[in-house]
């Protein structure tokens, strides 16, 4: 059974850090891009972060970029998401994901995890 687990979610205050880490299992995910999305209460899940199968190539959305790195482990089949500076619109529940498409878009993954409460107060 392939399985997207994250962890290290929490509640932080404003300016704090966290970091999130997604362990896959049931299959190698060393050659899929991997991919954080966020979803705040009420609104959409949107794109936070991403990174390329090597490692090579990373990308952020602009609310995140400066503040937000990912990066990834193929040996350890896990992805992270190092998040510093965190503000109160950070506040989400942050989803770790998986694309075997390239070049991989936003709707291109096919793999999901069940999330990661991250609030971050004032």
């Amino acid at each position: 059974q392939v399985q997207l687990v994250e962890s290290g979610g929490g509640l932080v205050q404003a300016g704090g850090s966290l970091r999130l880490s997604c362990a896959a299992s049931g299959r190698t995910f060393s050659r899929d891009t991997m991919g954080w999305f966020r979803q705040a209460p009420g609104k959409e899940r949107d794109f936070a972060a991403a990174i390329s199968w090597s490692g090579g190539s990373t990308y952020y959305a602009d609310s995140v970029k400066g503040r937000f790195t990912i990066s990834r482990d193929n040996a350890k089949n896990t992805v992270y998401l190092q998040m510093n500076s965190l503000k109160p619109e950070d506040t989400a529940v942050y989803y770790c994901a998986a694309s075997t498409v390239v070049p991989t878009t936003p709707t291109s993954y096919g793999y999901w995890g069940q999330g990661t409460q991250v609030t971050v107060s004032s």
